[in-house]
């Protein structure tokens, strides 16, 4: 979750890793530091966010060539300075950067204050620190790191600095991403690839149980049994554009807008030159035993899982195969029955939750072909899984999701007539029927999008609700717990969505004047059904706001309407989906909250 950043060189540390901080505060805010190192290791702290810690800066004089960094989102002891990293040792001999979390730390540090060390945090990773320290009297480097994280249960993407060790930063991970940036003479340490990306797209990526030591010269990798590891630079592809906002006043704003362009990036080069057949080379080492396979099941959390939902109701109309949705926080604790005829599909943006990953070591364990959707090239999911595909989604730095969603959707599209064909189960022609429809719809989403003030209006009258129900019905199910999500993280208003069908089994209870409702009718195969929930709701005195494709059916209804263009029913989230991203944004800004900011959250979970 945290913003890690690390560089050592010819050229001045600190404007390198205040650049990194800047791009990756979306990771975390509650309190950011630096610490360079110049005859000494010299840290400053502050509590908030990067603004805070320019203004502490400015009272110093930060100079030198080798420097880490950190942006923290609070697990372990409340967001201020004093919790916020670098943490050092006793001595000032040892700095850490640390995401994760270590789970026998309280027995470590009750263990080491015995021994006399004195802890300045509330934080499990301040003990990090002083388990290097101690280690560092049996060898230093690498050695006495490996030591201490021999002592560790948990988690850890760790950069380290050593007062004796100036010109080098140590690396390691454990189930925290890490990634090193190559260039000339110098090398960059960082959590998430867009942090470095300003001035390096050679990455080395690290895998779990592996440590390194970075220095001017170059990279020493080795595992955890202190074996030389080789590992090959790969080229990142992302634009340093990709990230910026590109004048839009916030992130979640520019990428709702790029929506259109996502879509025609995940599926541009994967439908044949008629358009009858879907191509996905990320799955074709895997096609003899996806034909074999007899039972799909889906992992994701948040929005991902929500995609997963939708995904199921396509992959069992599309390709007639038994579909399973799961949490993956829950899965992994479960003992799930999966056999080597069993498919396990992660869905994850990152390709870094910790969950997730989770489950796909539960599968892996059990023989289940294991298949990842993910948008960062190479991230864990998309390095541990047999197959997949990628989103092709551009870097999505808003912590609310909006492009990786539609993307997900998009290509659960595309993998289901991809496996309907593959098993026999769709024919040509209503494949190209479905891909046909798929290429309206970045022109579809469009209009949408040029209908945002009519959705600001709907948001200013509705800027004091403290309550609101999202429903919608089959494809729309998904749609409305997403949307319900997107309410709540972004302007903290109470949302629940639900399936129409499930309304009279206790939500209706809630339903008066002063409580709305958000209503998914699209003129579907279950738009009759859906339309008789709005008649209660509407029996009950709720207010509706209905999203709907034809406004003549359910005009009497409700008190506001969101019109969107008409698709072919499986295809219809993808429209759906796109009001409630904006109504969710504009009520954000009419309760002047900050939409890239939502308290709390971070955008990357890789912790438990």
């Amino acid at each position: 979750m945290c913003g890690i950043i690390g560089y050592v060189g010819k050229k001045q540390a600190l404007p390198v890793l205040m650049e990194g901080l800047t791009n990756m505060e979306y990771r975390g805010y509650d309190s950011a530091g630096v610490c360079v190192s110049k005859e000494g290791l010299i840290r400053v702290r502050a509590q908030g966010n990067i603004g805070k810690l320019k203004e502490q800066l400015a009272q110093h004089n930060l100079q030198g060539t080798s420097g880490i960094g950190h942006t923290r989102w609070a697990t372990h002891g409340i967001p201020d300075e004093g919790n916020a990293h670098p943490h050092l040792d006793c001595h000032g001999s040892v700095a850490i950067v640390h995401n994760g979390i270590i789970e026998n730390y309280q027995e470590l540090r009750e263990e080491l204050k015995a021994a006399g060390h004195t802890f300045d945090s509330q934080t499990d990773s301040e003990v990090l620190a002083h388990l290097i320290e101690v280690e560092c009297e049996h060898g230093s480097g690498l050695t006495a790191i490996h030591r201490a994280l021999k002592r560790v249960r948990g988690t850890y993407g760790l950069l380290v600095m050593m007062k004796d060790l100036p010109q080098t930063l140590f690396v390691a991970r454990m189930g925290s991403p890490l990634v090193i940036g190559v260039g000339s003479q110098e090398h960059y340490v960082a959590s998430d690839p867009s942090a470095i990306l300003p001035y390096t797209r050679d990455m080395i990526f690290l895998d779990d149980g592996e440590l390194a030591a970075v220095s001017v010269e170059g990279v020493g990798l080795m595992n955890l049994d202190q074996t030389p590891v080789n590992k090959q630079v790969e080229r990142f592809m992302w634009e340093v554009e990709a990230a910026k906002k590109n004048g839009q006043a916030h992130f979640m704003l520019k990428e709702i807008l790029e929506q259109p362009h996502v879509i025609e990036n995940s599926t541009r080069g994967r439908i044949d030159l008629i358009g009858t057949r879907a191509v996905l080379g990320g799955l074709s080492e895997v096609q003899d035993r996806l034909q074999e396979i007899d039972r799909l099941i889906i992992v994701g959390c948040g929005s991902a899982y929500y995609a997963g939902l939708v995904g199921e109701y396509l992959f069992e109309e599309l390709a007639g195969m038994p579909v399973e949705v799961e949490l993956a926080s829950e899965f992994r604790y479960r003992k799930p029955i999966i056999s080597t005829r069993t498919a396990v599909l992660a869905i994850s943006q990152s390709g870094e939750t910790a969950d997730t990953l989770e489950a796909i070591r539960e599968a892996k364990r059990k023989h289940a072909l294991t298949l990842g959707l993910v948008n960062v090239v190479g991230s864990s999911v998309a390095r541990e899984t047999d197959a997949g595909v990628y989103n092709h989604a551009g870097p999505e730095v808003g912590v609310a999701s909006t492009k990786a969603f539609l993307s997900q959707l998009t290509i659960l599209t595309l993998m289901s007539v991809y496996l309907g064909q593959l098993r026999g189960t769709l024919s040509e022609r209503a494949a190209g029927e479905v891909l046909a429809a798929l290429y309206e719809i970045p022109d579809q989403v469009e209009t949408i999008l040029h209908n945002r003030a009519s959705i600001r209006d709907i948001a200013l009258t509705y800027q004091d609700m403290t309550n609101c129900l999202f429903l919608g019905r089959k494809y729309q199910a998904p749609i409305a717990y997403e949307s319900a999500l997107k309410m709540k993280e972004v302007s903290y208003v109470h949302a629940e969505g639900y399936s129409c069908g499930e309304m009279k089994h206790g939500p209706i209870a809630l339903i008066d004047k002063s409580f709305p409702s958000v209503v998914l009718c699209p003129e579907d195969s279950v738009f009759e059904k859906t339309r008789s929930s709005m008649e209660e709701l509407r029996a009950r005195g709720g207010k509706i706001i209905a999203v709907t494709t034809n406004p003549d059916l359910v005009s009497h209804l409700c008190e506001d309407m969101i019109v969107v263009p008409q698709t072919l029913e499986c295809l219809q989230p993808l429209l759906t989906v796109i009001p409630m991203q904006l109504l969710a944004y504009e009520m954000a800004l009419a309760r002047n909250l900050d939409p890239d900011r939502p308290r709390n959250l971070a955008k990357s979970v890789t912790v438990e």
